[in-house]
């Protein structure tokens, strides 16, 4: 198979974002009476979107998940905190160069909403390198639907079986399997878990950056 397009998860997978995101969901904690939550409990916390990620939250800390207006609370925190510590991943950039140098499409397909998304690529001046960028709360849905996958892989005139899912958990794989794509699967992020999510056989595994051109070129 020759892969023509490379489709990037975003938090925990391009970019360390996790103090910023456990430093907004424990402002908003504290906000509401509770007491924070440590930087693992959060980042466990992570992958299914911010309405996911606030709902968790709430649930660990005792409060109702449904509290009024928590959503919009949090995402007002984060907008304060996008790219205090949030940081690419070491070897990120090179390994973005080398994919692109060999003529691969490449874009950004994650569960956190468009406009934040969109904002910590600019910033970190990784925008450059992407085509597309598709955030949860747009008309594709969220992963693991594979609309977004499969619409991305559409837009760069690309087969699904020409598409390789890059990202760091069982919300990627099964976006993947749906889709009918490869995937390679980061070790290096927030700590790959698969819940369960039975493998194929055909998955990658990466445990640094700098190892995604060589990996991609397996498939």
């Amino acid at each position: 198979m020759a892969v023509r397009l490379v489709v990037f998860d975003l938090d925990g997978t391009l970019i360390d974002s996790r103090r910023d995101l456990a430093d907004s969901v424990n402002a908003l904690l504290v906000e509401l009476g509770a007491a924070p939550l440590d930087l693992d409990a959060v980042t466990a916390m992570v992958g299914e979107g911010a309405a996911v990620l606030v709902r968790r939250a709430l649930t660990a800390s005792g409060l109702p998940a449904d509290s009024p207006g928590a959503l919009e609370r949090f995402l007002a925190h984060y907008d304060q905190r996008l790219t205090v510590h949030t940081r690419p991943y070491a070897g990120i950039t090179e390994a973005l160069d080398e994919l692109q140098a060999h003529g691969l499409a490449l874009a950004v397909l994650t569960n956190k909403p468009q406009r934040a998304s969109a904002e910590i690529l600019e910033r970190l001046d990784l925008a450059r390198w992407f085509f597309q960028v598709i955030g949860g709360d747009t008309p594709a849905g969220r992963k693991p639907d594979p609309a977004g996958l499969l619409g991305v892989a559409k837009t760069a005139k690309a087969a699904p079986f020409e598409t390789v899912m890059v990202g760091d958990s069982a919300i990627d794989l099964q976006t993947a399997h749906r889709a009918g794509s490869a995937v390679c699967l980061a070790r290096y992020g927030f700590g790959l878990h698969l819940d369960g999510v039975p493998l194929r056989g055909d998955e990658t595994f990466v445990d640094d950056p700098r190892e995604l051109p060589a990996l991609v070129r397996v498939f």
